[in-house]
């Protein structure tokens, strides 16, 4: 415990070792430890979080998160050229190199009642799109696909890719983030890792010009990735109510 009150998260940039809290009242908990890291902007990164045990820990992770960084700008072209757009519209859209990456390493203890908890509750993500790399011995990420929680069968190897809230709003609903949760068991702990692929926290984001027009009202009134996130981190995650009220509700800074 005290070498993870060394590395706590902080308020200020959640950088750091910790577990989810929801601060408006009432919000869930899960069972789930998780360490996070700020890749970009350069000066949210602290290397007082990035532990150096073992000695290579840092370089190792300096050098996934480039090359899932790379992947990822290959997935938002593709994402770009399937919307009808040019490739590099929604690059831009975030922010070109000023796009913010970070990673998520999730934990999963063992847990007595599995089936009275959840390692995260039901969510989309905030963010742009996310490529997960999943424990690939231990089931347990679902995913909502019309209506029913599937569960995903992990594969060695192999990444997992979720559209997040951003590319729902930019893209006007025609890609739509997916909502998501994890279970926990009493059998075995569980490892994943995330990387995050955000648009640069004050750019204004709203469906993007060319995807509105005559019978294709905009969706969504423009907020910045930064309220929107502040906004999903008060309230906890619940399901996908917090892009769709963007559709009705201003939700403030």
């Amino acid at each position: 415990m005290e070498t993870k009150e060394a590395y706590a998260n902080s308020p200020k940039t959640y950088e750091g070792y910790g577990s989810r809290v929801g601060i408006e009242k009432g919000a869930l908990l899960d069972w789930g430890d998780y360490f996070f890291l700020h890749y970009y902007p350069l000066g949210l990164k602290s290397h007082d979080k990035w532990r150096a045990i073992p000695a290579s820990l840092r370089e190792t992770v300096d050098e996934y998160g480039r090359e899932v960084m790379k992947l990822c700008v290959r997935i938002i072209g593709m994402l770009s050229l399937g919307l009808g757009l040019e490739e590099e519209r929604l690059q831009r859209a975030f922010g070109g190199e000023e796009a913010g990456v970070c990673m998520r390493v999730n934990y999963y203890p063992k847990c007595p009642q599995p089936d009275l908890a959840l390692g995260i509750s039901p969510h989309s993500d905030p963010g742009g799109i996310t490529v997960l790399l999943p424990d690939d011995k231990v089931q347990g990420l679902q995913v909502k696909h019309r209506g029913v929680w599937v569960t995903v069968q992990p594969m060695a190897n192999a990444f997992i890719v979720n559209v997040g809230d951003q590319v729902q709003v930019l893209s006007n609903a025609t890609c739509c983030s997916v909502e998501h949760r994890a279970l926990v068991n009493s059998e075995a702990e569980r490892l994943s890792v995330a990387i995050f692929y955000n648009p640069k926290s004050d750019l204004l984001m709203g469906p993007i010009q060319e995807l509105v027009g005559p019978g294709q009202a905009a969706l969504y009134q423009p907020m910045t990735f930064d309220q929107y996130r502040q906004y999903v981190r008060k309230r906890g995650p619940q399901g996908k109510s917090q892009v769709e009220s963007l559709k009705a509700v201003d939700p403030g800074p």
